[in-house]
């Protein structure tokens, strides 16, 4: 059994709030860039695929995944058992979910991009899928090839009334394989290489200086005004997704690892229990959104207070985690239901 990283589960239990928060905000509240969403939004996600990409890579000296056999170090798995691994975790739970969200027929209505809000297990696992078919045959050219997949996923969305609306059964296929998510693959692909040249990611962001300019280019970005140009907004995207990620994930790997800050981490350890429980809260909190206050939704933006909106969106959303991690919990009881819903080794 792989050994948990204390600042792993507690980056990972902080963006899973705020991937529950910002549905609170669309779903509930009725606004989705209240309360800095708009801001919480350059990093969230960047973060959630670069811990994917960083926890999938192998440790330094091991073997990579490439192989269609079994590998030969004993060590490392073939693709075939994780590709199969990688389907119960993240696609099994998602098609029973959906389909207790959306029974059929509107269920086949939301198989398209978004998935019926479950478009982000299904796009992990294809970015699983890139990641070893590139380590397998790309090799040197990886990065150059999650850069291009990136950016056309990018152009895509972009311009998809403008060029590709009419695409017909190709418009369909893209729009099932959630193409216009790929742009976050670039996240992904950066996070494994993180980890495999971990030791010099460690001691450039150990510098103070070299984290003042990520810090002072992340609120430069997150000030600026969003742009009708789809170059410009791209730069945003890439440029503030790597610079609020790593922002992120060196402030929870300083808080977790100087000893003088021991004090602090111990108060957070509800976010290292949430960050174990990052799918089943993802799975979960669709049901439990409290989607009838936005009735109530302009009354609360009437009063043009971001503070206020935070305040609200932020207990809401802690609310919901509860929840789901109580359901979650009295799920997992059951060996069978934990293994098909959430992907609990049996």
């Amino acid at each position: 059994m792989k050994q948990r990283i204390e600042y792993i589960d507690a980056m990972r239990g902080f963006t899973m709030i705020l991937v529950v928060y910002s549905h609170v905000c669309n779903f509930c509240l009725g606004d989705k860039w209240m309360g800095w969403n708009d801001v919480f939004f350059l990093f969230r996600l960047p973060c959630f695929f670069f811990i994917s990409g960083w926890l999938f890579e192998p440790h330094r000296g091991t073997v990579p995944c490439v192989s269609s056999n079994a590998d030969y170090t004993g060590t490392v798995p073939s693709v075939r058992s994780v590709v199969k691994k990688k389907f119960m975790v993240q696609i099994v739970p998602t098609i029973i979910f959906l389909l207790l969200l959306a029974p059929p027929p509107l269920f086949f209505s939301k198989l398209g991009a978004t998935k019926g809000g479950y478009w982000f297990t299904f796009a992990l696992f294809v970015f699983f899928l890139l990641y070893l078919l590139s380590e397998r045959y790309l090799k040197r050219w990886g990065g150059v090839f999650a850069l291009m997949i990136s950016i056309a996923a990018f152009c895509y969305d972009a311009y998809y009334n403008r060029y590709f609306k009419d695409m017909g059964m190709m418009t369909q296929a893209l729009g099932f394989l959630s193409f216009i998510t790929w742009r976050y693959y670039l996240f992904f692909f950066i996070g494994t290489r993180v980890k495999r040249h971990f030791e010099v990611f460690l001691r450039w962001t150990s510098q103070p200086i070299v984290m003042a300019v990520v810090v002072i280019g992340f609120v430069w970005i997150a000030m600026n005004p969003r742009s009708e140009n789809a170059f410009w907004e791209y730069i945003i995207f890439a440029v503030g997704g790597i610079l609020g990620m790593t922002m992120i994930f060196t402030l929870f790997r300083y808080l977790y690892t100087i000893p003088r800050l021991s004090p602090l981490t111990s108060s957070l350890s509800p976010l290292k229990y949430i960050g174990t429980r990052t799918l089943d809260i993802y799975l979960l909190h669709y049901f439990f959104l409290p989607r009838f206050l936005s009735d109530y939704a302009p009354q609360l933006q009437a009063i043009d207070s971001r503070l206020l909106e935070f305040t609200v969106a932020i207990s809401l959303s802690l609310v919901v985690v509860a929840v789901c991690l109580l359901v979650s919990y009295i799920i997992r009881l059951n060996p069978f239901l934990g293994h098909y819903l959430f992907g609990v080794r049996q």
